[in-house]
């Protein structure tokens, strides 16, 4: 029987504003789409830990035994530099200024994109379609709505007519918003737009003679609205009707509204039962901006080259980092809040490298269902991955016991609660165990094993000041000496 049977989800909706119990349109299948990057420039943290938020959900629902058909789009066109219908697409922006072919730039950030990714050990999603890759989808769609009155044509692009569509439906449902109020706070239009409305927005946009990224529509040369792009390529492959559609917070408003208009233009019904939308990474308690100089990227993480940071640390201990926040929390970056995860990142990486070392006994004197409930009752609580962490650290203790003959477990639930470790460690947190090996490890054993003894010699002519020293700059890097009956010894 799948694990799924025996589990009971709740999920946040956006739409609703309530955790709500998850229900998929069909059984033992989920359908999600996440807004991807629009790949202009390198991916930065505040992206990763997105999208890091949603491959944990995705991990989940596979080890649930769900079969899951995860979209994640790419956006290669017809994003607006200020994510409004007037101004430059962000990609040929770039292009322009580098003076090169806007499929250069978006080969460059998209290897990019993947790359990063894979540094922090994101599964790749089913399918990753391209926005330029459903140019004829969009067009389609563009069709369906003129026909049903609710878009109009003005020298050469096509606006959505949001007061029309809101005759008959809610536009602003999503973020709780009220047509009237829009429209009353926001600027006339200065005669310079082709809109009837100034909430109305681009569904395809008409290409100036020195656009470069164009192709031929019904209404003359042109390219498709940003907001248009996910209603195409999410309707594509998970149908007018799917499970979950996610992405950061800031795309609550106007790009999901848009979405959710455009798809119940087509159809007339909702397109998505679960909206869900991770917050944002701050910075030294400051928003990240490229512009205030108050940024971080993520490959400056792992070599240590940032003002921000005083060393390296490994895509692993950034990745425990992000997942001891709930994906709805503002999570704050500093030095201070990586160094203190990645004592947490090396001392569960201990305790799973000893579990396999532990002898099963006649008898059990730990309550591993108890315990095992626990872990899956958090993250079937909208997916809390702290909670989690919380009662893995509660398994880590365990550990402990056991090898030290403290407690024990009878084979039975020696190996329930090894593969439980296991599982959510490594399959759903999807961190690594970072272990030295080789040759490298056997120079660094000589290395310690050298002021172990320098260390001994220390403490046996009474200088305690430097036996102290010894042992506190190896903690400071991560190496921790344990004395022992049977004299000193360390783990990384």
């Amino acid at each position: 029987m799948p694990l799924y049977k025996n589990q009971n989800i709740k999920i946040y909706n956006s739409l609703s504003g309530e955790k709500e119990e998850f229900t998929p349109i069909h059984e033992g299948n989920v359908g999600m789409y996440v807004c991807g990057p629009t790949v202009y420039s390198n991916v930065h943290l505040g992206n990763v830990r997105t999208f890091m938020s949603f491959d944990l959900i995705y991990r989940y629902f596979l080890h649930l035994n769900y079969k899951v058909r995860y979209v994640r789009n790419i956006t290669d066109v017809g994003h607006m530099v200020d994510d409004v219908d007037e101004g430059e697409d962000k990609i040929a922006k770039k292009a322009r200024l580098e003076k090169i072919e806007p499929m250069e730039i978006v080969q460059r950030y998209t290897v990019d994109f993947h790359e990063i990714l894979q540094e922090f050990n994101f599964l790749p999603p089913s399918i990753e379609p391209t926005a330029t890759g459903h140019i004829i989808e969009q067009i389609e769609i563009v069709k369906q709505i003129l026909d049903k009155g609710i878009a109009y044509e003005a020298n050469g692009s096509v606006y959505f007519d949001v007061v029309k569509f809101n005759e008959t439906n809610h536009y602003g449902i999503l973020s709780g918003r009220n047509i009237e109020d829009m429209l009353t706070n926001t600027r006339d239009l200065d005669g310079q737009s082709d809109k009837r409305n100034p909430q109305d927005f681009a569904l395809w946009k008409k290409a100036e003679p020195e656009h470069i990224m164009r192709w031929p529509s019904p209404w003359g040369d042109g390219f498709p609205g940003w907001h248009l792009e996910c209603t195409a390529m999410s309707t594509k492959y998970l149908g007018y009707k799917f499970d979950i559609h996610g992405g950061g917070m800031d795309l609550k408003f106007p790009h999901h509204e848009c979405e959710i208009a455009q798809n119940e233009a087509c159809t007339g019904n909702t397109p998505v039962n679960y909206w869900m939308h991770a917050n944002m990474l701050t910075l030294n308690g400051k928003k990240m901006a490229k512009s205030t100089g108050n940024n971080i990227l993520p490959r400056e993480i792992m070599t240590g080259k940032s003002e921000f940071l005083s060393k390296p640390f490994s895509p692993s201990v950034a990745r425990f980092f992000m997942l001891q926040a709930h994906y709805r929390s503002i999570l704050d970056f500093s030095d201070d809040a990586i160094i203190a995860a990645e004592k947490g990142h090396i001392r569960l990486m201990e305790a799973m490298s000893k579990i396999g070392e532990i002898q099963a006994e006649t008898a059990s004197t730990l309550d591993i269902q108890a315990w095992k409930k626990l872990c899956y009752d958090a993250m079937n609580d909208d997916f809390n991955s702290p909670i989690l962490i919380s009662h893995l650290f509660e398994g880590v203790r365990y550990i402990n016991l056991l090898t030290d003959k403290s407690a024990s477990l009878n084979s039975s639930d020696l190996k329930d609660f090894t593969q439980t470790m296991n599982a959510f460690v490594f399959d759903v947190l999807a961190l690594q165990n970072e272990a030295v090996s080789g040759s490298t490890f056997e120079k660094l054993e000589g290395v310690v094993h050298l002021l172990i003894n320098m260390r001994n010699e220390a403490r046996a002519n009474k200088n305690w000041q430097l036996s102290d020293d010894i042992r506190d700059q190896l903690l400071a890097i991560g190496i921790q000496l344990k004395d022992g009956k049977e004299g000193t010894t360390f783990s990384i």
